[in-house]
């Protein structure tokens, strides 16, 4: 009986060994899942400008950056000299590009009242009065400063 007890002991000593071996997960599994759960087209924070970054509320900071930008480009671009080269264009459409860096690019794109030739030139002007846009902080993914792209409208022509 004890012999019996023995090996019925020592069986169950080498089955339980089993019990403690944990397979490992695989990392490059783990990554794929990781990365299917982000959502790639948001950004945990907007950019954000000195003006509006004291707004807690995530939606009223976003309008309050969106404002803020448009803003600061129609005052820069709304000059004579678009308005008497272009007097019926109403409005342009601009891809604000914002770099983790905290860089800015601009870009005119292709509006529906002029033609193709003259993007060059709305997009001179452009550039030429936003070389000296003030600071914007770019957006925030998962803790990190990450680049941001949208198109902006921008309304040239005032109604009178």
């Amino acid at each position: 009986m004890e012999r019996n007890t023995c090996i019925l002991l020592l069986f169950m000593l080498l089955t339980s060994c089993q019990f403690f071996d944990k397979k490992v997960p695989d990392k490059e599994v783990m990554l794929k899942e990781e990365l299917g759960k982000i959502n790639w087209e948001e950004v945990d924070e907007f950019p954000t400008s000195n003006n509006c970054d004291s707004i807690i509320d995530k939606e009223l900071q976003k309008k309050c950056f969106f404002n803020y930008i448009v803003e600061n480009i129609y005052q820069r671009i709304n000059t004579d000299t678009l308005k008497q080269m272009y007097p019926n264009l109403d409005t342009i459409s601009v891809k604000v590009t914002i770099h983790p860096n905290a860089t800015l690019n601009f870009k005119v794109q292709q509006p529906k009242d002029t033609v193709r030739h003259d993007l060059r030139i709305v997009d001179s002007i452009l550039q030429k009065n936003l070389s000296n846009f003030p600071h914007i902080e770019p957006a925030i993914k998962r803790g990190i400063k990450v680049k941001t792209q949208f198109i902006l409208p921008i309304v040239v022509k005032s109604k009178e």
